[in-house]
């Protein structure tokens, strides 16, 4: 391990306007991206460690969120444009390749990040979310089905403005709320209502459901930093990413059920539904993931795995990153 200066902030060119990254280290570049409701803060205990190591790690702050551009328009939030981002902020750093990890929307972002520019991206890790190929009905479709008389969280934030009305007036403690529901340490236990659901009566909200305690890995500092950015910004533009998901099923009919061949990490935390409800997308890895090295499931961790468990996270993603090529 060697000494390495502290994390820089920057603004680069992209096509929305600019993106804000947080850099660290000299080496094979690794472009961290966060997802929801985050920021490039979520890696915070990965940077000093892969710049340690040998890597310049760089954090994002993915389009919609912070100091990255904001547009309005939810079509600008579209996978396409992103993958985009990515491949701008690679370029602005003046780098040909990269390693690209994400986390949450974010291992959405790194996966389509590798399928559609695989001459940029030479490998990719995913974060709490399982890789699954496009196909199948729309995917508003998909989430409206589910959850009988309940409706599921993404179908909540499709239209604009009503999720919003539960969360502005008290983004602090919704914040806090949503990240305890789905840490291992404070999320409802089984039985209880789940988190990931809303009533239909019209009336409910997520918030009905979050729990009153605080996760250890949220102190006050923490939430400070994501309750700041957010109050700054609002969670529109955060949220117009689930309010894409259909214009991605329409740009990307031509990968559909595309493997993706990069040497590739999947970590996830047993306790985390995105884990278990999409057992079948880990299962189905031989066939999406040809280039997998590694899938771990760290046991008794959330949805939050890279804060939740940094030591362990950051050990596995050393590892695979030391036997990538070079």
């Amino acid at each position: 391990m060697t000494m390495v200066k502290e994390a820089v902030h920057r603004l680069v060119p992209a096509p929305a306007g600019r993106i804000h990254l947080v850099e660290q280290g000299t080496g094979p570049l690794v472009l961290l991206v966060h997802g929801f409701p985050e920021s490039w803060y979520s890696w915070r205990h990965q940077l000093p460690a892969l710049a340690a190591a040998g890597f310049r790690a760089v954090a994002v702050d993915v389009r919609g969120y912070g100091r990255s551009s904001r547009p309005e328009d939810v079509s600008a939030y579209r996978m396409l444009d992103l993958v985009e981002d990515a491949v701008a902020v690679v370029h602005a750093l003046g780098e040909r390749s990269a390693v690209i990890v994400g986390h949450d929307w974010g291992a959405g972002i790194a996966a389509h990040s590798a399928l559609l520019r695989p001459d940029v991206f030479r490998a990719v890790g995913l974060l709490s979310v399982p890789y699954t190929p496009r196909g199948g009905p729309r995917p508003s479709e998909i989430f409206a089905g589910m959850g009988g008389e309940e409706e599921f969280y993404v179908s909540y934030f499709q239209q604009p403005g009503r999720a919003e009305a539960e969360i502005e007036p008290d983004v602090r403690g919704w914040l806090a709320g949503f990240y305890a529901a789905f840490s291992a340490d404070t999320m409802p236990r089984p039985g209880a209502p789940d988190p990931h659901f809303v009533s239909r009566d019209g009336g409910g909200t997520l918030r009905d459901r979050f729990p009153a305690s605080t996760p250890a890995w949220l102190g006050t500092d923490e939430l400070d930093v994501y309750a700041g950015e957010f109050e700054r910004t609002g969670l529109t533009t955060a949220l117009n990413r689930y309010r894409a998901m259909d214009r991605d099923w329409e740009d990307l009919v031509a990968y559909d059920g595309a493997p993706i061949t990069q040497p590739s990490l999947f970590l996830g935390g047993s306790l985390d539904a995105s884990t278990t409800w999409l057992s079948d997308a880990i299962a189905a890895y031989p066939v999406t993931l040809p280039g997998l090295r590694g899938s771990h499931i760290l046991e008794g961790c959330g949805h939050w795995i890279q804060q939740e468990r940094p030591a362990e996270v950051n050990q596995h993603l050393l590892n695979w990153l030391a036997g990538l090529p070079s």
